[in-house]
């Protein structure tokens, strides 16, 4: 008796869903693996100061927890007034017990990223660098800021450089 296997075939409709767009993120470029590393513990405010390390949290660090899963991340964000003044840092435990710390204070989190790799990516980050430096590329993509919107003839109205959120619209 012969069994027929069916094919099925799925068609796409429509634009990519969210949960697609965010595997894609997930398993673009290198893959961050922390071998040496036994846990990452972050501490930075929770809001108003200390952009580059919460554009790591947010960017970087759900790629380096899907690709190291048994990774142990602890992140603080804790609250701090405009009188206070405290660096975000990253501690960085490694498996032999030794501890290393990353100042985050004004960087990008390429930066961040760069540090944390050169501390625990071990020899697959060197040879990544390598490859990348040989093809006259940087071993992590800087982001670039999105550009702001310019007034064109379509818009009624003048968009004032100078001012940010609804201010823009006034005079």
């Amino acid at each position: 008796m012969a069994v027929k296997a069916a094919s099925i075939v799925i068609e796409s409709v429509g634009p990519p869903s969210r949960l697609s767009k965010v595997l894609a993120s997930l398993r673009s470029g290198y893959k961050p693996q922390l071998a040496d590393v036994k846990s990452l513990k972050l501490k930075y405010a929770f809001r108003n100061d200390h952009w580059g390390a919460r554009h790591f949290v947010k960017n970087d660090l759900p790629r380096i927890q899907y690709v190291n899963p048994k990774l142990a991340v602890e992140v603080a964000k804790i609250p701090k007034s405009k009188d206070e003044s405290w660096k975000p840092e990253m501690t960085v435990e490694l498996r032999d017990g030794t501890q290393k710390i990353i100042d985050m204070d004004q960087k990008w989190s390429s930066s961040i990223y760069e540090e944390l790799m050169e501390i625990g990516g071990g020899p697959a980050w060197q040879q990544w660098k390598e490859e990348r430096k040989a093809e006259g590329l940087p071993a992590v993509e800087i982001p670039v800021p999105a550009a702001r919107p310019q007034a064109s003839s379509s818009m009624p109205f003048q968009i004032n450089p100078l001012k940010t959120g609804a201010a823009v619209m006034l005079p």
